[in-house]
């Protein structure tokens, strides 16, 4: 069965102790909450399944769409791979405080202790105060025993790699390598349909009723990723009105597509959906006679079936293309 529509989705917002406004100020999501950290554009996590708020699907969730349209929605590899689980949790934060220092599982560990996948992510900065930074990796190779070391002498970040970070940084974060958003960046989230997270240090910070959030240091010492690099931000260019990968791993590929004026886009050679985030301006879609506008912090979904369309822009906007290989 074809689906013939693009799929716009109700975001799912997070309130978090790390939280802030900036999802609503400026991504214009709707709440009258504050320290909201984090708008679930996409999610088939068990529980916050995301539903279609456009067309004539209006009112559908994710789970019966993979059901009722299968490879027509996913694309005949994923959806023989996945079944009726969608792969990736598609997300944009706001943290107006440091998030903890954590790490996520690999697949094999995440389905033995938790039976999940695990989560391997991506960022992409789209707007820092100054001077924020994200934590990402060590500066040296550490061993376990000088981590806990650290960890219980309250000195971690002595080990750990701080980047000042600006708008268009991108950072890869496999399984293992720990992480964690400093305060002052709103960025783009791609990931693993997973919510396992380790927390190992969160900075002695207390919940509104005085009690503190979970650690998982045992959990965590045999998920950590020890070793360091070089560097560990993604190098990348972009050409306008030209789709640029950016990141390319197993769990999903990302491009960067800077547009101005109109582009015809064919995905004939994906056998994959296709999600756009919009992380700069404002874009419109049009694809059979419809049209669908995205504004900065809005996600449309395109399904596998559909392999043309046309994105037009009257101003300097800038998409993140995210698909499966």
């Amino acid at each position: 069965m074809e689906i013939n529509q693009l799929l716009k989705f109700e975001p799912i917002l997070k309130d978090k102790v790390w939280g802030g406004e900036k999802l609503i100020k400026t991504l214009h999501k709707k709440s009258n909450r504050k320290d909201i950290g984090e708008s679930w554009e996409l999610s088939d996590v068990e529980g916050d399944t995301s539903i279609v708020v456009n067309g004539d699907l209006k009112g559908t969730d994710l789970k019966s769409l993979i059901s009722d349209y299968k490879s027509a929605l996913m694309g005949s590899k994923i959806y023989n791979h996945f079944g009726d689980k969608f792969p990736l949790l598609i997300k944009f934060i706001d943290a107006k405080k440091a998030l903890s220092i954590q790490l996520h599982p690999h697949d094999d560990l995440a389905k033995k202790r938790h039976n999940s996948f695990g989560k391997t992510e991506m960022w992409y900065v789209m707007q820092a105060d100054e001077k924020a930074n994200l934590i990402v990796g060590f500066k040296k190779e550490v061993t376990p025993e000088e981590y806990l070391h650290h960890l219980e002498n309250k000195s971690l970040t002595d080990i750990l790699n701080i980047d000042e970070v600006n708008k268009g940084d991108v950072y890869f974060i496999p399984t293992g390598r720990v992480h964690a958003i400093g305060a002052g960046v709103l960025l783009a989230e791609i990931q693993q349909t997973s919510d396992i997270t380790y927390r190992v240090y969160d900075w002695d910070r207390p919940n509104p009723d005085g009690t503190f959030r979970e650690l998982h240091t045992e959990e965590a010492l045999d998920a950590i990723d020890y070793s360091a690099q070089e560097s560990y931000d993604t190098k990348y260019t972009k050409e306008q009105n030209t789709s640029t990968e950016i990141v390319s791993c197993p769990y999903f590929t990302t491009s960067i597509l800077p547009i101005h004026g109109k582009v015809e886009v064919n995905h004939a050679n994906k056998d994959s959906f296709v999600i756009y985030m919009c992380v700069e301006g404002k874009v419109d879609f049009y694809y059979n006679n419809q049209k669908e506008s995205l504004q900065m912090g809005e996600t449309i979904l395109v399904p596998a079936c559909i392999k043309e369309l046309v994105i037009e822009s009257e101003i300097s906007s800038e998409l993140l293309e995210v698909f499966i290989k």
